[in-house]
């Protein structure tokens, strides 16, 4: 099963650039029929976490995949699964 992971680890305080890169990644899932992102923006304090969560809200973005899922061992890490 091919995934795309993306680590915000590099970018966590820079808003925009996390945007860009969170709708790259959906995009090429899409456009590649990918079933699995991998978000990893880390542990720290949840900022970060909260910020990609709401992204994903967004209708225009939410309407492109089938469900977030969190992990549960790890909780610095979000799995978006497509159809």
């Amino acid at each position: 099963m091919a995934k795309i992971k993306l680590d915000l680890h590099d970018i966590f305080n820079k808003g925009q650039k996390i945007d860009a890169a969170l709708e790259q990644a959906i995009n090429e899932a899409v456009k590649k029929k990918i079933s699995l992102v991998e978000i990893i923006p880390g542990k720290g304090s949840g900022q970060l976490k909260k910020k990609v969560i709401r992204f994903l809200q967004q209708k225009h973005i939410s309407k492109l995949y089938h469900r977030v899922e969190k992990d549960s061992k790890n909780w610095g890490r979000l799995f978006i699964h497509f159809k």
